[in-house]
């Protein structure tokens, strides 16, 4: 793990406090889940008494009865220090069958120094699950899940933003790490170092995903201010070269993008859009080349952040929020592979859903 002395965020099991209560929370959003072997899910999010500021803390959710039901808030990451914020947390489960959960802190909006943090539960399906000590893996932020590549490396996505946003507190010392960074592990874990960073044109929060292609290459697509862009990688994610625009539209927001086990690529993105409206799924069989027409998943304004799992089940299911200030919903679809080629889904068939709802903060 990286070595720093900077102090964890506290996770808060079965916690009663009224401010971690749905009634108190007057902002939440940015979602994440995953689907244990034996059908368990959980999902993440944040939240607070404000919108994105200190006193941010991440909320993890678990259920049972595939979604139907949830827990929530079944532990709190919250930080001690008042003037510190939880954010932007992330789940994923390793191919050892871990749940890494993991978030970063920052005092200030961001100033990338505090980091990304992670907890490891290693039997997600047991009774009353718990998390390791948290450990600092990286500098900057991680919102989207690692991938694992053929020869058995995990590479995390972790960001420093560029330099058009600044905190109050300045870190020239990580002047040379801001970029959409790849951090590597080839021990399952134990270590973490990081490889290089693409520096893509016109960037925005990154939020960057990793494709391990065909040919072996890495194909990274970030967050633009005017839709998506891209960078390739021959050498493993150490030097990148590209970081233009992958013709990709977006409204300047996060998308999905993950290989599925059929070999296909999943993105989810929003489609035809006025501002965050219109988040559809898609599939490209040629390594992103070309992609489907889509199911559209929600229509409606304000839905945004899609994270998501394909379940040993055959399902796909995508989390997101609406409206983070005003409905503030954390929602669930759940589809097939299929679905999205057909381009509608089946109404008779109630394995299919749009819009469950995971969290609701009113």
């Amino acid at each position: 793990m990286v070595e720093n002395n900077d102090v964890s965020a506290k996770l808060i099991y079965t916690p009663v406090e009224p401010e971690f209560q749905t009634v108190n929370r007057r902002f939440q959003g940015i979602p994440s889940i995953e689907r244990t072997q034996r059908g368990r899910l959980f999902a993440c999010f944040y939240g607070g008494e404000l919108e994105e500021k200190a006193g941010n803390y991440a909320v993890v959710a678990i259920s049972d009865d595939d979604g139907l039901t949830w827990k929530e808030p079944y532990c709190v990451v919250k930080h001690p220090d008042s003037d510190m914020r939880v954010f932007d947390p992330c789940l994923w489960i390793d191919p050892k069958g871990r749940l890494w959960l993991s978030w970063s802190q920052t005092k200030g909006y961001f100033d990338g120094r505090h980091g990304v943090w992670t907890a490891i539960c290693h039997d997600p399906d047991e009774k009353e699950p718990c998390f390791s000590k948290p450990e600092r893996i990286a500098n900057g932020v991680m919102l989207n899940k690692p991938i694992v590549t053929r020869n058995g490396e995990w590479l995390y996505p972790c960001a420093l933003w560029g330099p058009w946003i600044r905190s109050e507190e300045s870190h020239p010392e990580l002047e040379q790490e801001r970029f959409a960074n790849v951090v590597s592990t080839k021990d399952e874990g134990k270590t973490f170092v990081r490889l290089g960073g693409a520096d893509i044109k016109n960037r925005c929060f990154d939020e960057h995903m990793l494709i391990e292609r065909a040919d072996g290459s890495l194909w990274m697509l970030a967050r633009r201010f005017d839709g998506i862009g891209e960078a390739v990688s021959y050498d493993g994610g150490k030097t990148w070269i590209g970081g233009g625009h992958a013709g990709i539209a977006g409204p300047c927001s996060r998308f999905f993008i993950r290989r599925l086990r059929s070999g296909a690529i999943l993105l989810v993105n929003h489609v035809d859009f006025r501002g965050r409206n219109n988040l559809a799924a898609k599939l490209s069989y040629d390594d992103g080349k070309t992609w489907s027409s889509g199911l559209l998943l929600d229509g409606r304004n304000d839905v945004s952040y899609p994270d998501g799992v394909e379940g040993n089940d055959g399902f796909i299911r995508v989390i997101y929020d609406r409206e983070r200030l005003k409905a503030r919903e954390i929602l669930i679809a759940q589809f097939r592979e299929l679905d999205i080629e057909k381009g509608h889904m089946d109404t008779r068939d109630d394995a299919l859903i749009m819009r469950r709802i995971v969290s609701r903060a009113n």
